[in-house]
Formats: C-alpha cells, structure tokens, sequence
C-alpha cells in the first residue's frame, strides 16, 4: 500500500502531485511515440494490397504470386515475433525496433525493384515480415504494459492500438495519390522514406531504467522465461487465445490483401477500394479505444466471443446486398468497428493471467498464430480466385472461421494464473 501524504505536509504534497504529473506526460509521450511506430507499421503493411493489380499486370504474374507474397510476409512475421520479443526482454526493445525499422524500409524499396516472383517474396516476404516483426503490437505494447498501472493497462493499450489505425486511415489515400502522380513504384519509394520515422519514435517510446533491467515490473512471482513459457503452455486459455487470434489473423490479412481487389472485380473504381481500407482504419480508432474502455470493466473473454461473432455477421449482410459504393463504405466503417479491437483485449488478457514480465514474448506466441492465420488468409484468397474465378469461397470460410473464434474464448477461465 502506497503511504498517504498528509494535509500538513505541502511539500510533500507537492512532490507527490509532480511525480503524477510526470507520470501520466511519460504515458502520454510513450502512447504517442508507440503510436506513430504502430501507425506506420499497420498503415504500409495493411495498404499493401493496393498493389495487386498494378504490379500483377506490371510483371505479368498471377493473383496467388502476389498473394503468396504476403502470406509469406504474414509466416515470417508471425514465426519471428515471439523471437523479437525474447530478444527484446534479453537485449532491450530499442535495439530490436530500430533493426526492425531498418529492415521494413529496406523491404519496401526490393519490393519496388522486384521483376520476379522470387526477388518479391524476398522483399515483401522476408524483410518486410521480419521488419513487422520487430516493430509490431507484442513488442510496443509490451513496452507500453510495462509503464502503466494494471489499473489503467488495458485502456492505454487501447489508446496506442488505436493510434496505429491512424496510419491505415492515411496512407491508403496518400498511396493512390502518388501512384496517380508518378507510378506504383515511386509510391513504395515514399513509404519507405516514411517509415524511416519509426527510429527516432522507438528513441522516444523507449526508457532504459523501465526496458532495460525491467526492475519496475510489478509481478507477483519473479518468474524465468522458461518457466512463464511452461505455465502458459498448461493453461488451457493460451491455447483457446492462439485459436482464436488465428482466426483474427484470417479475417485482417483477407480483407486487406483482397478486399480492393474484390470491388475492382465488382465494377467498382480502384480508387473505392483505398477509401474502404481507409474508412476501415479510421473506424478501427474508435473500435479499438471503445474495446480497451470496455476491457477493463468487462469480461474479455466475452468481448471477445461479442466481437467475432459481429464479424460474421457483418460479412453474411455484406455479401447478401448489391455491391455499391454506399454498401462497402457501410462495410468498412462496421468492420473497422471490429477490426483490430480484438488485439488490446487479447493482450490485456494475457498480461492479466501471466503478469507483464514476459509479455512481449507470450503474446508473441499468441501473434505467430494469428499470422499463421494471415498466411493463409492472404494465400487462399487468391489461390481460390484463380481456381473458382470468384470470392465467393472464401468469404464463406471467413463467416465459418468467425462463428468458431467467438466460441471457442467462453470457455477461458480469466483468472491471474501468475497471482494463483
């Protein structure tokens, strides 16, 4: 229990309130710095589809060449967050977010360079994913998680969730404005010179006496790496939490690889499939905030139940109507609702049961799977597409996957295992 400062004291009183103050700028510049790494990161990764049809037509290449792209992006992040999050607790987050940083924006300019389908997936596919990797949700929340209170964790991971939308709400539009003014390759040039900011934001996100020797967590039982590891492999909710984040994982890498593609197929401008996926990030602020306030008053688990199941449902009404330009902004701005609102819920909870302390690298483990997921959402997406020469198959498996993501989370037990 903290001490009580007494009326009679104003000095101390004094140095109380100062000490608040600071605390709550250092949530207010760590949520701001976290952010603008996360706006950037989501912005370019989930504005790539944008270029489906002009590098296919470009190189002559297939619909599942590109989308094999990204379903490879989305493996090699997922396989090596959990591996950037253990080298973030061993070494420090800001080593790991700067050669994260490096290697995003080195991966857009070979993808701009690309003229295979080999020389693209090294680009998009290996450096990009291990640039998303290390400069993704695990490692920013983590460093986030550990500055704020449990009491306030679950609402500023929802702030800083929420600002990584603002990058999905720009860039989309800023994308096809370049490409109107030069070509799709001077576009990446220019994200990829924007995502250079990610350095001197992980410089101010990054406080050495918090990430370094990590002596301000407070964690019911000082535990090692490997025996968190051994008491989330035994809870049966780490594992419903991984299946549940794999059908997230589906959901977001489908529509953001395909979704534009979709309406261009429909009949719709190219131009509606950028405004979609940015109606879809400037809803996700709202979602992801609203989810982050609810989750630290309501049962996360059944948020979470709420929240697939509302994707479903959006999907099933989506594809029911005609395909106009009112019925996917509607879309959009509903499906952002739901976008990533999962993604402060699902951390939260693992930080609630496990403790902070390792949290970059157990939810890590919770994103691999929600990237296996992204792989095959972005990969059977387009493999469908050349086989059945429609959506329709997969648009199916996304209500069928979502319907099954909302009840497998009831069952989780939301208990602190650590405090047990």
């Amino acid at each position: 229990m903290e001490p009580t400062v007494r009326a009679a004291d104003p000095v101390a009183a004094q140095v109380v309130a100062m000490t608040h103050r600071q605390s709550h700028a250092l949530v207010v510049f760590a949520a701001l710095a976290g952010g603008l790494i996360l706006s950037i990161n989501m912005g370019v990764r989930q504005s790539l589809g944008l270029y489906l049809e002009p590098m296919v037509v470009a190189n002559s290449w297939s619909r599942a060449d590109f989308a094999m792209g990204l379903a490879v992006q989305n493996l090699v992040w997922g396989v090596f967050t959990p591996f950037a999050g253990a080298l973030a607790d061993r070494f420090g987050s800001l080593k790991v977010l700067v050669v994260g940083a490096v290697l995003f924006s080195v991966g857009l300019v070979v993808m701009a360079l690309a003229v295979t389908p080999l020389g693209y997936i090294g680009g998009v596919g290996a450096l990009i994913g291990l640039g998303t990797g290390a400069t993704g949700f695990p490692l920013v929340l983590a460093v986030v998680g550990r500055i704020v209170s449990d009491r306030r964790r679950s609402l500023a991971l929802g702030m800083v969730a929420a600002g990584g939308s603002v990058g999905q709400f720009l860039l989309p539009p800023f994308i096809v404005w370049v490409m109107d003014g030069n070509d799709w390759a001077g576009s990446l040039y220019a994200i990829a010179a924007v995502s250079v900011a990610m350095i001197p934001a992980a410089l101010i996100l990054v406080r050495p006496d918090v990430d370094a020797p990590h002596t301000s967590i407070n964690r019911p039982i000082d535990l090692s790496l490997g025996a968190a590891l051994n008491e989330a492999s035994r809870a049966p909710g780490f594992w419903l939490l991984n299946a549940g984040f794999f059908v997230c994982g589906f959901h977001v890498a489908f529509i953001a690889t395909h979704f534009p593609a979709y309406l261009s197929f429909c009949g719709l401008q190219p131009s509606v499939g950028a405004w979609a996926l940015s109606v879809i990030g400037l809803f996700n602020i709202g979602g992801t905030l609203l989810a982050g306030w609810l989750g630290g008053r309501f049962v996360k688990k059944g948020l979470l139940a709420g929240i697939y199941a509302l994707r479903s449902v959006a999907i099933i009404v989506f594809i029911n109507l005609p395909v106009t330009e009112t019925s996917v902004l509607m879309f959009a701005a509903a499906f952002g609702m739901l976008w990533l609102s999962t993604v402060p819920l699902t951390s939260g909870l693992v930080a609630h049961l496990f403790g902070p302390r390792y949290v970059a690298t157990l939810f890590g483990i919770v994103m691999m799977s929600h990237q296996v997921g992204a792989f095959f959402g972005s990969w059977i997406g387009g493999y469908l597409f050349d086989l059945m020469g429609d959506y329709g198959g997969s648009w199916n498996i996304a209500i069928a996957l979502g319907i099954v993501a909302a009840l497998i989370h009831l069952p989780i037990r939301e208990r602190a295992l650590a405090a047990a």
